[in-house]
């Protein structure tokens, strides 16, 4: 099989398409990638040892945090809210924890987007243990992304039949236009055998880096590519025992540098610069992941403040661990949902929550004397940008 050296990659090919007598457009058909890759630059080996260490120590710590279950909604939601933040939604971490019902009427499709793809995540990774990272594993989980929201008519689970493009008002003035929907079936095979090729001697994280530029290059469907694509990282990390639980914000590093997420894409498309792509995923991995690692330590250190505050609370001691677990997924709370969680009386759990107010772990938000929500400031705090 012949061996790829990245500095002579060859992206593809913008080809004349003739739709009909009125319409004429280019479209790019991206060359297929399963075959061996070789980096040719000093610096993207390093960067990948680089990489590769910061993600293991990442997992290790992962492993030692305690009841790690409680913290890992708030990863994902957290890696929810900015991959959706780079389609254009506006909603923040402190929306996504808030039920619909307190949000405002025009922000609802955003906050469903981004619980759509937080439900996604969460089923995604629990299917792992069934089904491997393919096609299958990828239109089911694209499904649960769209449904119900604004993306719900553009066939949520199932691969494109109309031509898609990106940016510009139409197909004529686009600035891109992924490949014709007769060419998807040779390349989605590729694209899934290159994962499961077991012959090709390529560093993981520098496969993953190729198949995300050829997914977000094939645009398989006709709406949420960018956001199914960035959650394929997170379960090809995760089958390939690179992390034992979603811990990565690796869409908070795309989000924060989105203009050269964007432009670093389509520079291998106009200029063949593959290896220039794989070294921006690479910095993405060591930043994130020594960003991951901190909050980590963050969270453990918090999470010993407030043990020792609850210490302090008498008879009410097992119930405010109770409650404490609790909004380790959910720091945003009222009295009404602490009861149902806990299983206690309104008045018993306002006690509570009174109590928690006073030792500085909750704090009342709202302002109101009725309805009022609550939060674990401090910890939120951690997932605010």
């Amino acid at each position: 099989m012949f061996t790829v050296i990245m500095k002579n990659f060859i992206a593809g090919q913008h080809r004349t398409i003739r739709a009909n007598t009125a319409l004429e457009y280019q479209s790019f058909l991206p060359n297929l990638i399963n075959k061996p890759f070789i980096a040719n630059n000093q610096s993207t080996i390093i960067l990948l040892e680089e990489a590769t260490r910061l993600l293991g120590e990442l997992n290790a710590y992962s492993r030692l945090v305690p009841n790690i279950d409680y913290f890992i909604q708030m990863h994902v939601k957290s890696e929810a809210v900015s991959s959706s933040k780079i389609e254009g939604t506006r909603t923040e971490i402190d929306e996504a924890l808030l039920p619909e019902e307190e949000i405002d009427p025009e922000r609802r499709d955003d906050w469903r987007e981004v619980h759509n793809h937080i439900e996604a995540m969460n089923w995604s990774v629990s299917e792992l243990n069934r089904l491997p990272v393919s096609l299958r594993l990828i239109k089911k989980t694209h499904k649960r992304l769209l449904s119900g929201v604004r993306g719900n008519y553009k066939m949520p689970g199932e691969i494109r039949t109309s031509q898609n493009w990106i940016g510009g008002s139409s197909i004529r003035t686009a600035h891109f236009v992924p490949p014709v929907p007769e060419e998807l079936g040779i390349l989605l095979s590729d694209f899934e055998k290159f994962w499961h090729n077991t012959e090709l001697n390529i560093p993981v994280l520098i496969k993953i880096a190729i198949m995300h530029y050829q997914f977000e290059t094939i645009h398989p469907f006709l709406d949420g590519n960018g956001r199914l694509g960035r959650l394929l990282i997170t379960l090809q990390l995760i089958e390939r025992q690179f992390l034992s639980k979603p811990v990565l914000y690796i869409s908070d590093y795309f989000e924060e540098y989105r203009q050269s997420y964007y432009e670093t894409l389509d520079f291998v498309r106009k200029t063949n610069d593959l290896e220039s792509w794989v070294r921006f995923f690479l910095e993405g991995i060591v930043m994130t992941s020594n960003k991951g690692k901190q909050k980590l330590e963050n969270i453990i250190a918090l999470r010993e403040q407030y043990e020792s505050k609850i210490a302090t609370l008498g008879r009410r001691v097992p119930t405010a661990r109770k409650l404490l677990i609790h909004l380790f997924s959910q720091p945003i709370t009222n009295v009404k949902n602490i009861a149902e969680v806990l299983d206690l009386s309104f008045r018993a759990a306002n006690d509570l929550v009174d109590s928690m107010t006073k030792i500085d772990i909750l704090q009342e938000k709202t302002g109101y004397s009725r309805n009022r929500l609550f939060e674990m400031k401090a910890y939120l705090m951690l997932f605010r940008r």
